[in-house]
């Protein structure tokens, strides 16, 4: 959805524009609003298509034809006038995602999803076959997710069966990869209704799979495979796969009928996952779709009637958002529904009493926010669905509580949402994220997750002027200088080796500290070992003892560690594997002193492996214990997501809070765009969860040195949270958190190349978070 432009109308035949949903090569849609208040998407046919003849005649037959359907998953035509100097054709707006979008942003869904979305969009293809037109551009982007079922849209290349072709003989007419082989010839007068379920095949081959089955690329080569080659099924899952391969049979006499299909899909005693009921309205789409139905329902209710400015001294027409106003007649909103409205994206998964306790805790006296405020988007990119899936998943769960919770305040001037991309940690995917992201004009983008996806999309909201905050990540690779809109959130790692030193040195103070060196972490172990030799904990001594990266025996480090009379031991690596071969050897030479490392091997791994040598291991990290920062927080994470909050998701839930409370120091307005939002992020401070935010004002760009570290022990089958580093005492600190893992599992200046102290991290109490 997208801020009209000066060159837009105000008005269409009686429909008030509000804002844009998409272009493309027919027209413009738009998000508009009729007589009555309903919301309708309204296309707008472009000038070259209006002054063929023939293409106004069959766009006048083709929405006759259309009006005349109905069914349950046919998004209906409300108006059309197809002699308007540019035709236009109004249908019911559906605020949910397409399918495209939907497999795009999360990979493949469920069979129980795509069986259940075959089956009904069989079920409409039946009524329209019945009707006698054929829809002819049945493809994921033409299919709306909604929260009761699927909707089928865009009939615009549809035509009655045995109406007379009015296009070229030629003319390809379809969206190559998702057309059948009778369109690929372009023998459009027998594109009957075997031809729509071909496409359909293809749409469910692609919902099963995210891939096409004939393949990308140049549209010719895509064609060519759609007349003469086989389908690519391999990853569409063995129950489906002979039903879709049946619908794509190059012979349109041996395709199922629309009706057949449906009866196949909903047959019990076939192999398919188990069904949904027909009239359920929920849990038939899988929570990540649920949360993107969810967003685009929370935007669409906030989208208020836009008037145009007067007009600038440069003479360019800009579009504000008036004060916020209800329709005429309308009631106002109940409290339960300003409340369901403002949370709408949490609201996509059920939320329990401690949920809403969450919600209304802390809520001041005063006028409720109104479904009339204006929404500013937040972008969440992360791997939602790759080797970095839990913290992705721990990071964006954060950030919706964060979002829900702004908008459950009372006096808010707008509401937030949040639009998700996941971009799997892969560079090409990043890239695609952040050109999204730019394209809406999101505010700010939280995350990426990992360094790959952050050093790819850099770059773009950079271009863009857009902000990218990120949460975990921290790389010597990613150079504020040149990123100017990069606001890291963490703790830096090249300062990783304060909180070892500050416990070496304070809570169990030692003389002698050595090293084990594990040069297969790279960069990464190279500036935690120089940090420790140049700065020795208590005063004393540091020795380096390094393991090439192609050996996994630690024994003769640890041999030589211990010969240099080592009473503490910090393992520099990253692996959690070789971290635990390395705590196996110092087990095996009796050594019984402190031993050390940082939050990257802080997984089940090391547990695992490690065994009863790893017990007592104490970990460094940037992030704090999730489950100890807000009882109101724990219990609406596990009221709305079953589960208590993973790592990561505090911290994710303070970035959001950041980029919200720089939102609202610029008033919360339309014209506080990416590029001022970028900027005041550094001229704030943000209580949060899990530390104070706080940029140094010395036009670097980092945080002040503060709490920005924690401490955890290995115990048992979990991780000990003891505290913020500088708070933990000889005896292990007061806390007693035991954090379980879950089963499925050049930016700045670096310091340690230089001599000197580490900088000192010091900070008093934390204050009540800012929520």
């Amino acid at each position: 959805m997208h801020p009209l432009t000066a060159d837009d109308p105000e008005d269409i035949g009686g429909h008030r524009l509000l804002a844009r949903l998409g272009a493309g090569g027919m027209g413009v849609v738009y998000l508009a609003r009729g007589a009555g208040g309903a919301l309708v998407a309204l296309k707008v046919i472009r000038a070259g298509h209006a002054a063929d003849p023939a293409f106004r005649t069959r766009f006048g037959r083709e929405a006759r034809a259309v009006r005349g359907l109905t069914g349950r998953r046919l998004v209906p035509v409300v108006a059309a006038d197809p002699e308007a100097e540019q035709p236009w054709l109004a249908t019911e707006f559906v605020p949910g995602p397409s399918l495209a979008e939907a497999v795009e942003r999360h990979g493949a869904l469920p069979v129980a999803t795509v069986r259940a979305l075959g089956r009904r969009l069989a079920e409409t293809l039946t009524a329209v076959h019945a009707a006698g037109v054929v829809h002819r551009d049945v493809k994921p982007g033409n299919v709306l997710l909604a929260l009761d079922g699927p909707r089928l849209i865009d009939f615009g290349i549809a035509r009655a069966a045995g109406a007379t072709a009015l296009t070229a003989p030629d003319a390809v007419l379809g969206t190559p990869g998702f057309l059948s082989p009778e369109q690929a010839r372009a023998r459009a007068e027998k594109a009957g209704p075997p031809s729509d379920i071909f496409s359909l095949g293809c749409v469910l081959a692609y919902a099963a799979s995210a891939r096409r089955p004939f393949g990308s690329g140049h549209a010719a080569g895509v064609l060519f495979r759609t007349v003469h080659e086989e389908p690519d099924l391999a990853e569409v899952p063995a129950e489906l796969r002979g039903l879709i391969g049946a619908c794509l049979a190059k012979d349109p006499a041996r395709r199922p009928t629309a009706a057949r299909l449906a009866a196949a899909l909903r047959d019990p005693r076939t192999s398919l996952a188990r069904d949904l009921s027909p009239d359920s309205a929920e849990n038939w789409l899988p929570p990540d779709v649920l949360r993107l139905v969810a967003e685009r329902s929370a935007r669409a209710l906030g989208v208020t009637v836009p008037r145009r400015s007067p007009r600038t001294s440069g003479g360019d027409d800009t579009l504000v958002d008036p004060a916020p106003s209800d329709p005429p007649g309308a009631r106002p909103p109940t409290r339960r529904r300003t409340l369901l409205i403002a949370s709408a994206a949490a609201s996509a998964v059920a939320a329990g009493g401690a949920a809403a306790a969450y919600l209304t805790a802390g809520r001041r006296t005063g006028r409720g926010s109104g479904g009339g405020l204006p929404v500013r988007t937040l972008g969440f990119q992360a791997d939602l669905s790759g080797a970095h899936r839990a913290d992705g998943m721990a990071q964006e769960r954060g950030a919706r509580l964060a979002v829900a919770r702004h908008n459950a305040r009372a006096g808010i001037t707008f509401r937030l949402a949040l639009d998700t991309f996941d971009d799997r940690g892969d560079a090409a995917r990043a890239e695609r994220a952040a050109r999204h992201f730019t394209d809406a004009g999101v505010s700010a983008v939280l995350g990426p997750g990992t360094a790959a996806a952050a050093l790819a999309a850099g770059p773009l909201y950079r271009a863009a002027d857009t902000a990218m905050v990120l949460i975990s990540v921290d790389d010597p690779r990613l150079d504020e200088t040149e990123l100017r809109t990069l606001c890291v959130t963490r703790g830096p790692e090249h300062s990783l080796a304060l909180p070892l030193i500050s416990y070496l040195t304070s809570a169990r103070p030692v003389d002698r500290t050595a090293v084990i060196d594990d040069r297969a972490a790279g960069r990464t172990g190279s500036d935690l070992a120089g940090a420790l030799a140049q700065n020795p904990p208590h005063r004393g001594r540091t020795s380096v003892h390094p393991v090439s990266a192609g050996s996994d025996d630690f024994r003769p480090a640890v041999r030589a560690a211990l010969a240099a009379r080592a009473q503490a031991v910090v393992f520099s690596g990253t692996s959690p594997e070789r971290a635990a071969r390395c705590a196996r050897a110092l087990a095996a030479a009796g050594f019984t002193g402190p031993r050390l490392g940082t939050w990257h091997i802080m997984r089940p791994a090391f547990l695992r492996e490690g065994g009863t040598a790893g017990e007592g291991w104490l970990f460094a990290t940037p992030f704090t214990d999730p489950g100890s920062v807000s009882r109101d927080f724990v219990s609406a994470h596990r009221a709305t997501y079953g589960m208590p909050p993973g790592r990561w998701s505090p911290e994710a839930h303070d970035a959001a809070g950041l980029v919200a409370r720089a939102l609202e120091s610029l008033g919360g307005s339309a014209g506080a765009g990416p590029g001022a939002v970028s900027r005041r992020l550094f001229d704030i401070t943000y209580r949060g969860l899990a530390k104070t935010l706080r940029f140094t004002g010395d036009g670097t760009r980092t945080l002040e040195p503060g709490a920005l570290y924690f401490l955890f022990r290995a115990r048992g089958d979990g991780f000990r949270f003891l505290g913020r580093y500088d708070q933990v005492t000889g005896g292990g600190g007061s806390a007693a958190t035991t954090v379980g893992l879950p089963r499925h599992v050049g930016r700045r200046r670096c310091w340690c190349g230089r001599p000197g102290p580490l900088p000192s991290d010091r900070a008093g109490t934390p204050a009540a978070p800012d929520l």
